[in-house]
């Protein structure tokens, strides 16, 4: 080639580049002579950038052990970039194979979204969400197995060859239960919309914000010269609870057993420590497993109780009676020998009382009355004591009021006092023995608890510990009302123990262990169509121990069982069965080894 004809290419070469640089240039000049030009390069710019939350990893839950209840898992968001994701048949055949994914919808996502695509105009579609690791790696490897096969291979011109390209994937951290549905109606669960990922329920909603952390704005671009840095976001607190998941399981798989045996609709147990208020277990029956918890109305409707121990009330019937009796020789109105002669009937300003069984007991000190379940006997004592007294004292067990737990969803219910307009004379006596008083199983446990702890109430939580930047904060016990005297408390605390090492309360007797404890049979009332249903009752149980040194306490509540309508022969016998377990898992060995090895330490 002669020095010529090179200089003529160049020239040629050159005189392209200032026609199209000229061009370009008139263009630029055209385009923001426009009115409109501003407008036109503010859109143009949004298409290259977008905004982004970035959340930070979320927080775990543990028990009081620090076994794992809620933690995270590495999953990915997979996405296609439209620009580069030519080949849909065979990424849409892919998904199928390894996502599990329809192909029909995958490849008609990539074919309608991919209209209009350039690479001025690009354009991302969501293909997965929540893929595992493992997963991702066998989708990874099938595009490389197609990479090194169309090395060897020859395309016809404008063949698109077999190819995963255009597939991306982000880092995306799934919620996870590794125990399933145990104490799922504590933990809650943890619902991944892309729009409004949060909590709901139980700890996951009541700690949703620690929990989440602190989210973070960015702003992105597609251009991938325009690097972005991601900050280093610190994860959520977590969250160390009071749950012992050993015990949990046993109370869960105790109820669960009692509920189908009994026929019962539903069933409740919780176990605190009466010292600090920490509950060890609080099972429920039926739950649900919070990693699938779209299922949740499946399971308990529209409309979900989710965690009945706080969210449902219901008349507690004779567990209600150490109340009544406590505030009685609390304000000096009995004394435990004071003696009452049970004749089967007791008037309220001309409204009949009667018995559960309709029968009449004779003569009974406070004991009895309590070891026999008397409403005769506890109408008496309401009517001694006045209503004015009697629903002071109601109300500093705290009845009618939350008790702050540490959970999400719980409820309550006012009861009606004097000067109501659905208040007459005939409520002092229902109320003194449970019946046209609604409570929470957690409202029971609570106000109880002051009488194996010494007259005070401490606030029942579920959160021992918040562990947040590093730094662990213990939570420590509150004590928020003392409505009976230390003494009123070892009385009463003693006349149940009494009460229980009877005859009638041979179903939740342990041997080796002395306790406290009462049974409770209310009739259910119907809310649609107003009285008490035939033949239904709600069967429940309370009772401490060791009763000088209580270490737990345990209430139970069966609702409407069929086996029996008693609390004693349906509530004690799962109270019983779950303390000959607790006190292995609590190490809590009998009374009389306790005693010799504090006496010979």
């Amino acid at each position: 080639m002669s020095q010529q004809t090179s200089f003529t290419r160049y020239y040629l070469i050159g005189g392209i580049l200032t026609a199209v640089g000229l061009f370009a240039f008139i263009w630029m000049i055209r385009i923001l002579s426009n009115p409109q030009a501003p407008v036109l390069l503010e859109q143009g710019e949004n298409y290259r950038i977008y905004e982004q939350t970035l959340y930070p990893v979320r927080g775990n839950i543990y028990d009081r052990w620090g076994n794992l209840l809620a933690g995270n898992l590495e999953t990915y968001e997979l996405s296609a970039d439209l620009r580069y994701a030519k080949d849909h048949e065979t990424i849409a055949t892919v998904l199928a194979t390894y996502l599990n994914l329809n192909y029909g919808e995958v490849l008609k996502l990539l074919q309608e979204n991919s209209i209009g695509v350039t690479e001025e105009n690009p354009r991302y579609v969501t293909l997965a969400r929540f893929v595992p690791a493992d997963i991702k790696a066998q989708v990874e490897n099938e595009a490389k197995r197609l990479e090194e096969e169309n090395k060897n291979r020859r395309f016809r011109k404008g063949e698109i060859p077999p190819s995963l390209k255009g597939l991306e994937w982000n880092l995306m951290m799934k919620r996870y239960y590794p125990e399933g549905s145990l104490a799922s109606n504590v933990l809650g669960f943890y619902a991944y919309p892309q729009d409004n990922p949060r909590g709901y329920y139980g700890l996951e909603e009541k700690y949703n914000d620690l929990l989440t952390g602190t989210p973070v704005k960015v702003v992105r671009s597609l251009d991938p010269s325009l690097v972005v840095e991601v900050p280093d976001l610190p994860p959520g607190a977590s969250l160390v609870t009071t749950i012992d998941r050993n015990i949990q399981r046993m109370v869960e798989e105790k109820l669960d057993l009692a509920v189908e045996n009994t026929g019962s609709l539903s069933g409740t147990v919780i176990v605190m420590d009466p010292e600090t208020g920490e509950i060890l277990a609080m099972a429920v029956s039926p739950r649900f497993n919070p990693n699938e918890y779209w299922k949740l109305e499946e399971i308990f409707g529209k409309k979900p109780n989710v965690n009945r121990a706080i969210d449902t009330t219901y008349e507690p019937g004779s567990t209600f009676k150490p109340i009544t009796m406590a505030a009685a020789l609390d304000a000096g109105v009995v004394e435990p020998s004071t003696s009452f002669i049970d004749t089967g009937v007791y008037y309220i300003k001309g409204h009949a009382i009667r018995n559960w069984d309709r029968g009449a007991w004779g003569p009974q000190d406070m004991t009895g009355c309590l070891r026999y379940s008397l409403n005769v006997c506890m109408a008496w004592i309401a009517d001694q004591m006045g209503t004015t007294r009697f629903y002071e004292y109601i109300n500093r067990f705290g009845f009618g009021h939350l008790t702050g737990i540490d959970l999400a969803g719980e409820a309550s219910q006012p009861y009606f006092t004097p000067g109501d307009q659905l208040w007459s004379d005939v409520n002092l006596g229902t109320n003194s023995f449970g019946q046209g008083i609604a409570v929470t199983p957690i409202q029971m446990i609570t106000a109880i608890n002051a009488l194996a702890n010494h007259g005070k109430i401490v606030a029942p939580h579920v959160v021992k510990a918040i562990v947040q930047n590093n730094e662990k904060y213990e939570i420590s016990p509150q004590v928020i009302a003392r409505p009976i005297k230390a003494e009123t408390a070892e009385t009463i605390s003693q006349m149940l123990a009494e009460s229980l090492e009877s005859e009638s309360y041979k179903n939740a007797q342990v041997a080796g262990y002395r306790l406290a404890g009462k049974t409770g049979t209310a009739e259910v009332y119907d809310p649609i169509h107003g009285g008490y249903k035939d033949g239904t009752t709600n069967a429940s149980f309370v009772g401490w121990g060791p009763v000088d040194d209580p270490r737990f306490i345990i209430y139970v509540w069966l609702e409407e069982p069929r086996s029996s309508p008693w609390g004693s022969m349906v509530a004690a016998p799962l109270f019983r069965d779950i303390v000959q377990d607790l006190v292995i898992l609590m190490d809590l060995p009998p009374d009389e080894v306790r005693w010799q090895i504090a006496n010979n330490p």
